[in-house]
């Protein structure tokens, strides 16, 4: 890597409850193969405290055993902390981001019994949304179309953020669809809402995407695809890498079939290949046979990820800067919620939409080994520090803290909604023992 690595089995941690006899806590020690690891566990029941030994051999590693104070919590125990600005400062959430700013930018007030009865006659027929109301801290939701199985992942991530501190009351509609839906200009009237992903083209108000936010809830759960796992899986040495450029995916965008036929023209600079042919006529003398997928960790094994659309942005990008490989990104109109703090040449390499140049930005690559190196490791550091779970609980509270203070109008439970409830754990119950707020005492 960019360093050397002591090992995967230099260290060894250890968590127990001193009060319990029997401590359910997973762990889990990742190497990231740079001098650096990433101990990371989950909880299955609470504890007044935890104990954790962090050992190399029999020996002590600096001022171990830590002895984290209680109480803490389990995932899903329903006790949260009534005091925001504690928790905020707690969780090192920083004071404004940028993002959001420009987001609310656009909305100087928000009407909630204006927007209850307007978004749904302007969307409610045409698109999947969500009308949510968080009142008291507990969450109410009423869905519009079809397709709205993707609300699960809203729900967990609400649901999730009531569990541990109090919520503002707030109102407001969530798009389950991938493009963004506010094209209107101002003067016109413009409505809030919130998406998954952005565009130069409207102006629909940004959150964490579902993928990486469900990445963050389930880990060491059922996904194994997440932004700590990643950084333990990025392949060879930076030198041992294939210098092909890679990318897998499917025919989501008229751009990925340019590609793959790129691939097919000079397959010793591009392997690129389809998974799945879904959108288009999948001609196999244009593109050739549909290959099987791999593991997302197998990429790391060349040194060139192409980062390129799909249906809007791709949501894949958190996870290619995590690795260890230079990402090559096509310039587009969408974005995620954390694109307009990169920047191009210092955290990953542009190319033109139409990928006119990408030839020619991966023959720089090549001829500047060390400056793509370092671009890779600018990248791996931005990931680090701003797409980690923490930073996508501090982005969703601060959005919805910020834009429940731009109300005018008390957030309702409105005609038609339903409680989303927390789940149940008869295993594992757990007794809430919250530091009381200052007025209490």
């Amino acid at each position: 890597r960019f360093t050397s690595s002591p090992g995967e089995n230099a260290f060894q941690v250890k968590i127990t409850a001193p009060e319990e006899q029997f401590t359910r806590v997973g762990v889990q020690v990742l190497d990231r193969k740079d001098g650096s690891f990433l101990v990371r566990y989950r909880m299955y029941a609470s504890y007044k405290s935890l104990r954790i030994e962090v050992k190399t051999g029999d020996k002590h590693v600096a001022k171990s055993p830590y002895i984290l104070k209680g109480p803490i919590y389990h995932e899903n125990c329903d006790c949260p902390q009534e005091e925001s600005s504690a928790w905020l400062e707690e969780m090192k959430c920083p004071q404004t981001i940028p993002q959001i700013q420009r987001d609310l930018a656009n909305f100087p007030i928000v009407d909630p019994d204006k927007i209850a009865k307007e978004i749904p006659q302007r969307f409610g027929q045409r698109q999947s949304l969500c009308h949510y109301t968080i009142k008291d801290n507990e969450v109410y939701i009423k869905t519009y179309g079809e397709h709205v199985g993707f609300r699960i992942f809203m729900d967990a991530i609400l649901l999730s953020l009531t569990r541990k501190v109090k919520m503002p009351d707030v109102e407001f509609f969530v798009n389950l669809g991938d493009w963004p839906l506010e094209k209107r200009k101002p003067p016109q009237n413009l409505h809030p809402i919130f998406s998954w992903c952005g565009s130069s083209e409207s102006k629909d108000i940004v959150m964490p995407t579902y993928d990486l936010t469900d990445s963050v809830l389930e880990t060491m759960g059922r996904v194994s695809l997440d932004m700590m796992s990643v950084q333990a899986n990025t392949g060879p040495l930076w030198e041992d890498k294939n210098t092909t450029a890679f990318w897998r995916g499917r025919d989501s965008r008229k751009e990925r079939l340019e590609l793959v036929k790129l691939s097919r023209k000079y397959p010793e600079i591009i392997d690129a290949a389809f998974t799945n042919f879904f959108f288009f006529k999948h001609d196999e003398s244009l593109y050739g046979p549909i290959v099987k997928h791999i593991s997302f960790f197998d990429f790391f094994k060349y040194k060139y990820q192409i980062n390129i659309d799909g249906t809007v942005a791709a949501y894949r990008l958190p996870y290619l800067l995590a690795g260890d490989s230079v990402v090559l990104k096509q310039d587009s109109i969408y974005y995620e919620h954390f694109y307009n703090e990169l920047q191009p040449w210092k955290h990953y390499i542009p190319f033109k939409s139409d990928l006119s140049d990408l030839l020619e930005k991966l023959q720089w690559a090549k001829d500047h080994d060390e400056e793509a190196k370092n671009i890779a490791k600018s990248g791996q550091e931005f990931a680090r520090n701003n797409l980690m779970g923490d930073h996508i609980f501090c982005y969703y509270f601060k959005l919805f803290q910020e834009y429940a203070s731009l109300q005018v109008s008390e957030p309702k439970i409105r005609d038609g909604m339903e409680k989303v409830q927390q789940p149940d754990d008869d295993l594992f119950p757990c007794t809430c023992h919250r530091k009381k707020a200052k007025d209490e005492l």
